[in-house]
């Protein structure tokens, strides 16, 4: 289960710098990371993460799939750690 949490918290610290690094880049004109991968990142167990780094940057915040969508995912990851750790 060590090894569960360990992960989760990579992977969550991740998804929370890519969405700064984007923001940055954003704003700088630069090339910019895809949103498949910013979604591919938070699905992996890193959407509490990416909805922290989205609220906190206040990044893809006008995009319907990540407001709503970073929410429920986060909800469904949260609800399945829960059970993991609760069985």
């Amino acid at each position: 289960m060590e090894v569960l949490w360990i992960y989760l918290i990579i992977v969550n610290l991740l998804a929370y710098i890519l969405m700064g690094i984007d923001k940055k880049r954003a704003r700088n004109n630069q090339w910019r990371i895809s949103e498949k991968t910013l979604w591919l990142v938070a699905f992996v167990g890193g959407s509490f993460g990416a909805l922290i780094g989205m609220i906190s940057y206040r990044h893809k915040t006008k995009h319907f799939s990540f407001k709503y969508g970073l929410r429920l995912l986060a909800l469904i990851h949260i609800l399945l750690v829960y059970y993991v750790f609760t069985k």
